[in-house]
């Protein structure tokens, strides 16, 4: 994967990460050249810096608490130029012992929204680890006949010293999710991290093509915005509001 040239623009998301990700813009192209990304997994996993690592091919080792940050950027894909949006997440919990997963209302609308997902856990947090399944269960309820471009990312691979989940288990896991593994770091190895995102894309990216132009077939054709744009709009009426009403003069 060819990222392409860097025309910076003047936003940036500094609501979420303590280093900014430049954004680029998605109207010049076409719907189907535009694949959006979920990634999903527990708390302190990872999942902010692989995103990052990903994008940026840096590791910054500290974050603020992660809300939802949206990601747009332009990648060259098997020749095609696509639009790649990238939606990281707050985090998912287990209910108490049980094996059901509490999701924030905004993990559900991301669901609907994605064309394919990152599911993430440390390979230093067996409770990680135990929530992608019911995640996974989780997903196939709101998409019980869809086709879904998946990878599971063990990340903090470099810390073995301190593993409690071992790679036999993250290929069972995997082989039971028919699903891509890889164990990455995003501290050590970005380009682990590159290449199992690299070919997510691709998956999707072949999938989103195979429709010819009609209305994607592989999951929900509910498209709930990103949940960033409702935030964004919301703010701005808050903003809006606060100025109170100006009379229009006759």
């Amino acid at each position: 994967m060819r990222v392409s040239s860097w025309n910076t623009m003047s936003q940036y998301s500094t609501n979420f990460l303590l280093v900014p990700i430049p954004e680029y813009p998605i109207l010049d192209c076409a719907p189907n050249k535009v694949i959006k990304l979920v990634v999903l997994g527990g708390s302190g996993v990872g999942k902010t810096a692989l995103v990052v690592r990903f994008l940026t091919k840096r590791f910054i080792g500290d974050y603020e608490a992660n809300t939802g940050a949206l990601y747009s950027r332009k990648f060259t894909i098997d020749g095609e130029q696509v639009s790649l949006q990238v939606q990281d997440t707050p985090f998912v919990s287990l209910e108490d012992d049980n094996d059901a997963i509490c999701c924030q209302e905004q993990i559900n609308r991301s669901i609907y929204w994605a064309d394919g997902f990152v599911f993430v856990y440390s390979i230093t947090d067996y409770q990680s680890y135990r929530v992608i399944r019911p995640l996974h269960q989780h997903i196939r309820k709101i998409h019980p006949n869809a086709n879904i471009p998946l990878v599971l990312m063990a990340n903090k691979g470099d810390l073995l010293r301190a593993r409690q989940v071992s790679a036999k288990e993250g290929w069972q896991l995997a082989k039971e999710l028919g699903c891509a593994y890889s164990e990455v770091s995003a501290r050590e190895n970005g380009e682990g991290v590159h290449e199992a995102f690299k070919q997510l894309c691709q998956e999707m990216s072949r999938m989103i093509g195979s429709c010819n132009g009609e209305k994607r077939r592989g999951l929900h054709l509910i498209r709930p915005k990103s949940p960033n744009m409702q935030d964004l709009k919301r703010r701005l009426k808050q903003a809006l509001s606060s100025k109170g009403k100006v009379t229009p003069p006759l």
